[in-house]
C-alpha cells in the first residue's frame, strides 16, 4: 500500500513538472492590433468616440487600445491627456512620437483607426434595415441605400429625402438609377438622416 502511494505520488510530481516546462517552454503572447479601417491615414479626422490602436515599436506598456473620449482626449502612460480629435491618424502618430521622446529612444510609433464611432449617417422609414451606419469612406446616398437591405413592399423610391441641417435634398432612386439627373445623388454627410416613405 505504501509502495503504490509512493509510486502516485512519484508520477504526480512527475507530470506537475512536465506540465509547468510546458507552460515555461510557451512564448509570451503579444498584444496584436486588430485590422485597421480603410480610412485616409492622412485626410480622416479622428472623433469622439473612435476606437484607436495604438502600437508603440517593442514598448508593450505603450501598445494599446484606447477609445477617444467625448472631451476628444485620449490617455496614455506617462505622458497622460492627449488631444486626437479633430487630427488625422498621422498627425496623432507624429504628437505621440514627439511626447514619446522624453521618456523613450526614437519611438517607432503608429496610429490606426479600428472602429468608426464619430461619423454616422442614418436611414429611416420603409427600408429593410433602417439605423445609423459608420461613414468611414466617402459613400453616395445610392450607395448608403445600398446597406439598408433594400426598399420594403409600399416603399415611395422616387420621394426620398436627406434631411441635413435645416436643408432637405431630394433623391429620386429610379431616375438615378436610369442615369437621370445623377446630381442627386450626393455625397452623404456625418448626421445625415435619409428618410425613405
Amino acid at each position: 500500500m505504501r509502495l503504490a502511494i509512493l509510486v502516485l505520488a512519484a508520477g504526480i510530481s512527475w507530470a506537475a513538472g512536465a506540465a509547468f516546462s510546458a507552460i515555461a517552454a510557451e512564448p509570451t503572447k503579444v498584444l496584436e492590433a486588430p485590422p485597421p479601417l480603410a480610412v485616409d491615414q492622412e485626410k480622416y479626422q479622428i472623433g469622439p468616440e473612435d476606437l484607436l490602436f495604438i502600437r508603440v515599436w517593442r514598448e508593450p506598456d505603450f501598445t494599446l487600445a484606447v477609445a477617444v473620449r467625448p472631451d476628444g482626449k485620449i490617455t496614455m502612460p506617462l505622458i497622460g491627456e492627449v488631444r486626437a480629435a479633430g487630427q488625422s491618424p498621422l498627425q496623432l502618430t507624429a504628437a505621440l512620437k514627439l511626447l514619446l521622446t522624453e521618456y523613450l529612444n526614437n519611438p517607432d510609433v503608429s496610429v490606426f483607426v479600428t472602429e468608426v464611432r464619430s461619423k454616422k449617417f442614418y436611414i429611416d422609414g420603409e427600408v429593410n434595415r433602417p439605423g445609423s451606419f459608420a461613414l468611414v469612406t466617402p459613400t453616395t446616398v445610392l450607395e448608403a441605400l445600398s446597406r439598408s437591405g433594400g426598399f420594403r413592399e409600399f416603399a415611395n423610391s422616387k420621394k426620398i429625402r436627406v434631411l441635413r441641417g435645416g436643408q432637405i435634398h431630394h433623391f429620386n432612386y429610379k431616375e438615378v438609377t436610369n442615369g437621370k439627373r445623377l446630381e442627386q445623388n450626393i455625397a452623404v454627410e456625418s448626421g445625415d438622416h435619409i428618410i425613405v416613405p
